[in-house]
Protein backbone atom coordinates (compact mmCIF):
# COMPACT_ATOMS: atom_id res chain seq x y z
CA UNK A 1 0.00 0.00 0.00
CA UNK A 2 1.41 3.38 -0.96
CA UNK A 3 1.10 6.61 0.96
CA UNK A 4 -1.07 8.43 -1.60
CA UNK A 5 -4.08 6.10 -1.51
CA UNK A 6 -4.07 6.30 2.29
CA UNK A 7 -3.86 10.08 2.06
CA UNK A 8 -6.79 10.24 -0.38
CA UNK A 9 -8.85 7.82 1.67
CA UNK A 10 -8.30 9.91 4.81
CA UNK A 11 -9.00 13.12 2.90
CA UNK A 12 -12.17 11.58 1.51
CA UNK A 13 -13.42 10.59 4.97
CA UNK A 14 -12.55 14.00 6.38
CA UNK A 15 -14.53 15.72 3.63
CA UNK A 16 -17.42 13.27 4.03
CA UNK A 17 -17.73 13.95 7.75
CA UNK A 18 -17.30 17.73 7.42
CA UNK A 19 -19.86 17.99 4.63
CA UNK A 20 -22.29 15.60 6.33
CA UNK A 21 -22.31 17.72 9.48
CA UNK A 22 -22.72 20.98 7.56
CA UNK A 23 -25.44 19.75 5.20
CA UNK A 24 -27.34 18.00 7.99
CA UNK A 25 -27.31 21.18 10.08
CA UNK A 26 -28.34 23.32 7.11
CA UNK A 27 -31.20 20.97 6.23
CA UNK A 28 -32.35 20.80 9.85
CA UNK A 29 -32.37 24.62 10.08
CA UNK A 30 -34.54 24.78 6.96
CA UNK A 31 -37.00 22.22 8.32
CA UNK A 32 -37.08 23.98 11.71
CA UNK A 33 -38.19 27.15 9.95
CA UNK A 34 -35.25 29.37 10.84
CA UNK A 35 -36.77 32.83 10.16
CA UNK A 36 -33.85 34.02 8.02
CA UNK A 37 -34.14 30.92 5.82
CA UNK A 38 -37.91 31.30 5.50
CA UNK A 39 -37.30 34.86 4.28
CA UNK A 40 -34.55 33.78 1.87
CA UNK A 41 -36.77 31.15 0.26
CA UNK A 42 -39.61 33.68 0.06
CA UNK A 43 -37.25 35.98 -1.86
CA UNK A 44 -36.28 33.18 -4.23
CA UNK A 45 -39.93 33.06 -5.21
CA UNK A 46 -40.53 29.33 -5.57
CA UNK A 47 -42.55 28.95 -2.37
CA UNK A 48 -41.81 27.36 0.97
CA UNK A 49 -42.20 23.87 -0.48
CA UNK A 50 -38.82 24.50 -2.12
CA UNK A 51 -37.27 25.12 1.32
CA UNK A 52 -38.50 21.71 2.46
CA UNK A 53 -37.37 20.06 -0.78
CA UNK A 54 -33.90 21.59 -0.41
CA UNK A 55 -33.78 20.49 3.22
CA UNK A 56 -34.64 16.94 2.17
CA UNK A 57 -31.91 16.90 -0.45
CA UNK A 58 -29.38 18.24 2.06
CA UNK A 59 -30.29 15.78 4.83
CA UNK A 60 -30.49 12.78 2.51
CA UNK A 61 -27.20 13.85 0.93
CA UNK A 62 -25.58 14.22 4.35
CA UNK A 63 -26.56 10.69 5.29
CA UNK A 64 -25.56 9.30 1.89
CA UNK A 65 -22.10 10.88 2.16
CA UNK A 66 -21.39 8.46 5.00
CA UNK A 67 -22.42 5.38 2.97
CA UNK A 68 -19.31 4.41 0.99
CA UNK A 69 -21.16 2.84 -1.95
CA UNK A 70 -23.04 6.08 -2.75
CA UNK A 71 -20.64 8.78 -1.55
CA UNK A 72 -19.76 9.91 -5.07
CA UNK A 73 -23.38 10.31 -6.10
CA UNK A 74 -24.20 12.17 -2.88
CA UNK A 75 -21.26 14.53 -3.39
CA UNK A 76 -22.29 15.18 -7.01
CA UNK A 77 -25.92 15.86 -6.04
CA UNK A 78 -24.89 18.19 -3.22
CA UNK A 79 -22.40 19.92 -5.53
CA UNK A 80 -25.19 20.48 -8.05
CA UNK A 81 -27.41 21.82 -5.28
CA UNK A 82 -24.69 24.27 -4.26
CA UNK A 83 -24.14 25.33 -7.88
CA UNK A 84 -27.77 26.42 -8.03
CA UNK A 85 -27.47 28.02 -4.59
CA UNK A 86 -24.58 30.13 -5.92
CA UNK A 87 -26.73 31.16 -8.88
CA UNK A 88 -29.60 32.05 -6.53
CA UNK A 89 -27.30 34.21 -4.41
CA UNK A 90 -25.88 36.00 -7.44
CA UNK A 91 -28.94 36.39 -9.65
CA UNK A 92 -31.94 36.51 -7.32
CA UNK A 93 -30.89 37.33 -3.77
CA UNK A 94 -27.97 39.59 -4.71
CA UNK A 95 -26.10 38.44 -1.59
CA UNK A 96 -22.63 37.10 -0.94
CA UNK A 97 -22.42 33.52 -2.27
CA UNK A 98 -19.23 32.73 -0.32
CA UNK A 99 -20.67 29.95 1.81
CA UNK A 100 -22.39 28.29 -1.13
CA UNK A 101 -19.20 28.58 -3.21
CA UNK A 102 -17.17 26.93 -0.45
CA UNK A 103 -19.65 24.06 -0.14
CA UNK A 104 -19.74 23.72 -3.94
CA UNK A 105 -15.94 23.46 -4.09
CA UNK A 106 -15.78 20.94 -1.23
CA UNK A 107 -18.61 18.82 -2.67
CA UNK A 108 -17.12 18.78 -6.16
CA UNK A 109 -13.70 17.97 -4.69
CA UNK A 110 -15.17 14.96 -2.91
CA UNK A 111 -16.99 13.90 -6.09
CA UNK A 112 -13.65 14.13 -7.90
CA UNK A 113 -12.00 11.95 -5.25
CA UNK A 114 -14.82 9.44 -5.82
CA UNK A 115 -14.59 9.65 -9.64
CA UNK A 116 -13.84 5.95 -10.04
CA UNK A 117 -17.07 5.15 -8.20
CA UNK A 118 -18.98 7.59 -10.42
CA UNK A 119 -17.43 6.09 -13.59
CA UNK A 120 -18.42 2.60 -12.48
CA UNK A 121 -22.00 3.75 -11.88
CA UNK A 122 -22.10 5.51 -15.25
CA UNK A 123 -20.85 2.40 -17.01
CA UNK A 124 -23.48 0.26 -15.30
CA UNK A 125 -26.26 2.65 -16.30
CA UNK A 126 -25.20 3.10 -19.93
Amino acid sequence: MTLMPVFYRNLSWGLRILLAVIFFAAGAAKIAGEPMLVQVFAQIGLGQWFRFFTAGVEIAGAVALLIPSVTGVAAAVLGTTMFFAVLAHLLVLRTNPGGAVALFVLSVSLAWLMRDQLRTLRDRLL
